[in-house]
């Protein structure tokens, strides 16, 4: 971890408040490194993953009797035109609250403007919604998963 403040005199200060949060953010998102800054005072905490990183559960919904026995490659996905992908990182949640049911289920007829699912960054939870009606045929992550922006996240088709 890295974190300097300069002052007139060049000498170093660590606000070790400051990174001791971003540290907990990175632990709290699965992120490996966050950098903000503030003026010309720049703080970078990054961590250096160890092992294979475990992938997020996928659900999608039976393919039909006629469909090829092979998956979509991710490139034919990010090409779905009712794919919903994320706009921010942070953490999504499938559900409202702990134990209650998921927003959506695979198979679910959803309109435009239905909750999917949230996503949390920094405390605010923000909620996904369908951009068109249709039905949920894939579910790309778990509950509580880490997501990226841009990450694919449904299919409605």
């Amino acid at each position: 971890m890295t974190a300097a403040k300069t002052t007139g005199s060049h000498a170093m200060q660590v606000d070790t408040k400051l990174v001791r949060e971003l540290a907990a953010l990175l632990d709290s998102t699965h992120l490996s490194e966050i950098e903000v800054q503030d003026g010309d005072r720049r703080i970078r905490v990054a961590r250096q993953m160890s092992g294979a990183v475990a992938a997020a559960p996928v659900y999608a919904a039976p393919a039909p009797a006629a469909a090829p026995a092979e998956a979509a490659s991710p490139e034919d996905l990010r090409k779905h035109p009712g794919l919903v992908k994320s706009p921010i990182v942070g953490t999504a949640y499938l559900s409202p609250e702990p134990g209650a049911p998921d927003f959506v289920t695979l198979g679910a007829t959803v309109k435009a403007g239905d909750t999917l699912l949230i996503i949390e960054a920094m405390k605010v939870m923000n909620p996904i919604t369908a951009p068109k009606p249709g039905k949920v045929t894939q579910i790309l992550v778990g509950n509580e998963a880490p997501v990226e922006y841009d990450q694919p996240l449904v299919v409605i088709e």
